[in-house]
């Protein structure tokens, strides 16, 4: 009884990160997407744009490595 409790919590917190990393990538792509849109709307980039997108950029690269195991530690 007590191993499948164990099973069933990893099964959910396996499932929570999975969940929040896919959040986390929409939630990056939507940001890009809007700095993007925001820095081409005047029909010129300035440094701070670009500084931005940059940032924005590096730190989605940085999310997708933080990808979690689809494998579990029973």
């Amino acid at each position: 009884m007590k191993e499948q409790q164990n099973i069933e919590k990893l099964l959910f917190l396996n499932t929570l990160r999975r969940g929040l990393w896919f959040f986390g990538i929409s939630s990056w792509s939507f940001g890009i997407i809007d700095r993007s849109i925001a820095a081409l709307a005047d029909g010129f980039l300035s440094a701070i744009d670009i500084v931005q997108l940059f940032t924005a950029s590096f730190f989605f690269v940085s999310w997708l490595f933080l990808k979690p195991n689809s494998k579990l530690n029973l």
